[in-house]
């Protein structure tokens, strides 16, 4: 028997639509299974502690296990390409950090991009860094030291956590807005450079809150001012260095995603999720002991924000010729 065209794209139209059933249907009822949060640095670090927050909020609320996994390695570069390259079907998601807009510049050999094939699902939180002294240098706001670095050029050593990372990026902006010659000093990590500030072999740095803040209440440190536009809740009484320097920030996110073909559907979810234990009081004043303000929003304004800051460390790492280590 022949069929007629409208009987023809009837059953078409049907068949397309039991085949669709199974993913709509996994995507209203995922997760089924356990899901893994990838991060790309060692355990116990601000990173791998968001990642486990938002972990347990989601094993609570959806019924099943988010388990972080730590793939430290070039940058965080092997966790992101794990997840790149993973299934897209929301199993495997991405702590993502701001060094993963760095690293899109940093590194001209990637075997993936970012921005394209990793899906923003929810940002998390935003951190300012803190511009902090020795208290040797005599300053004590932003504008002091900006005069003291020009009559002294090539002179101040500024420390980081090591070369393309946040506090030496952060810097760097720091240099080109003012015109400033600072000497670069990296470490391997936070810790050290702190240990050498404390000590006067650096005289500045732009350190994380939680890694300083103690030092800075006891008077170790001097924090002349927050790379955020706002003031920090932990350190209100620290200008902001858009105080001084217009147009000026920096800051530190988290947010998760996932790999770009991911439904839409999961994404939401998942979205929806995280944006519901970020309102949740508890959950939000364990973020605050990291230093951070929650940030809410859509997956799309999660996009911006990658957007966004990817664009800014481009101009910065072309500016001051960065290289990877």
């Amino acid at each position: 028997m022949k069929l007629s065209r409208w009987n023809f794209l009837h059953l078409a139209a049907g068949a397309a639509a039991v085949l669709a059933m199974p993913r709509v249907a996994s995507a209203l009822d995922y997760p089924t299974r356990p899901v893994r949060i990838i991060v790309g640095f060692p355990p116990g670090g601000g990173v791998d502690i968001a990642a486990r927050l938002v972990g347990q909020w989601l094993s609570e609320r959806l019924s099943q296990s988010f388990v972080v996994e730590n793939r430290p390695g070039a940058a965080s570069n092997v966790a992101t390409e794990a997840v790149v390259r993973a299934a897209p079907d929301g199993y495997t998601l991405l702590l993502a950090f701001s060094v993963n807009a760095i690293n899109a510049t940093l590194y001209d050999n990637l075997k993936f991009n970012f921005i394209r094939e990793i899906a923003p699902v929810a940002a998390i939180i935003r951190e300012p860094d803190v511009m902090v002294v020795n208290p040797s240098v005599p300053a004590v706001t932003v504008a002091e030291f900006i005069a003291y670095a020009k009559a002294n050029p090539h002179k101040l050593n500024m420390g980081s956590g090591g070369t393309g990372t946040p506090s030496h990026v952060i810097g760097e902006l720091l240099k080109m807005m003012t015109g400033t010659d600072l000497v670069h000093v990296p470490y391997r990590g936070i810790s050290p450079a702190l240990t050498d500030l404390l000590g006067g072999q650096v005289q500045i740095m732009f350190a994380s809150t939680s890694s300083s803040i103690g030092y800075i209440k006891t008077g170790r440190l001097r924090a002349l001012a927050v790379t955020t536009t706002t003031r920090s809740e932990q350190l209100p009484d620290v200008p902001t260095v858009a105080d001084f320097v217009p147009g000026f920030e920096a800051s530190i996110w988290y947010g998760v995603g996932a790999p770009e073909t991911t439904p839409a559907e999961i994404i939401a979810k998942l979205n929806k999720q995280i944006n519901a234990g970020l309102a949740e009081p508890t959950l939000k004043a364990r973020f605050a002991d990291l230093g951070g303000t929650v940030i809410t929003g859509s997956p799309a304004d999660f996009a911006k924000l990658i957007a966004d800051d990817t664009e800014k460390w481009a101009k910065v790492i072309k500016f001051a010729n960065i290289k990877p280590e």
